[in-house]
């Protein structure tokens, strides 16, 4: 254990967090997500005791995002349903971005599901989380930690 740091941060995605640089993404993905596919040699951390809403929690507490980019959060769009739809994990999701400070509803972009597959295969790690909801599946692009350039 550290003073100040998320328990549920693992120490192997501590190190995951630490080694990604400024544009890299990382995913928070629910159970059923196909995450040992997509990672292709690339860091699975497993938080089965976790859903996606604790897992970015503890993620965005040590992660900035990237204020360079207009949507720097995406996530798996819900393909049943009419354009637009989202599920209720999707809503407290981006409740949680916005009230913790991270990103605005219109920083996260809801992303067709093959498409998602596609960002995903670049991601530097994928969370898998044990949430039991579809669609749970978030992208988080990092942002830089720095003083500021100009006083």
């Amino acid at each position: 254990m550290l003073k100040g740091i998320d328990p549920l941060l693992t120490p192997e995605l501590l190190k995951v967090l630490a080694e990604m640089g400024h544009g890299d993404e990382i995913v928070v993905a629910d159970a059923n997500f196909t995450a040992a596919t997509l990672a292709a040699g690339k860091p699975v951390i497993h938080l089965p005791g976790a859903g996606v809403e604790r897992a970015s929690q503890a993620v965005l507490s040590l992660l900035p995002l990237d204020a360079a980019v207009a949507q720097p959060v995406a996530f798996m769009q819900v393909s049943e349903y009419p354009a637009g739809t989202l599920s209720a994990l999707q809503r407290r999701m981006l409740d949680q971005l916005q009230r913790g400070g991270h990103a605005q509803p219109a920083q996260c972009e809801a992303t067709e599901r093959f498409a998602f597959y596609d960002r995903v295969r670049d991601a530097f790690a994928i969370v898998l989380t044990g949430e039991q909801q579809p669609y749970g599946n978030f992208l988080y692009k990092k942002g830089v930690i720095g003083e500021a350039l100009v006083p």
